[in-house]
């Protein structure tokens, strides 16, 4: 599993966006990325840990959970 912060997250859209520990790089948080996750809404600034997946050759998310040392 990967670990990040999230850097921006709308609940409307579902939309956002993950900073990874690893390399600092930004992978797309899509519509449907917290289906079957016990969150509802993630938060700005909060540690999870998740699968990456490429979907059209955009890295984008699934699988969250909370991140070693919470947020």
């Amino acid at each position: 599993m990967a670990q990040g912060v999230v850097k921006s997250y709308d609940p409307n859209s579902g939309n956002g966006i993950v900073v990874l520990d690893t390399d600092k790089s930004e992978v797309y948080i899509q519509p449907g990325s917290l289906k079957g996750s016990i969150f509802r809404t993630l938060r700005q600034g909060q540690r999870i840990n998740f699968e990456m997946h490429n979907i059209d050759d955009v890295p984008t998310i699934s699988n969250v959970k909370i991140g070693q040392g919470g947020y």
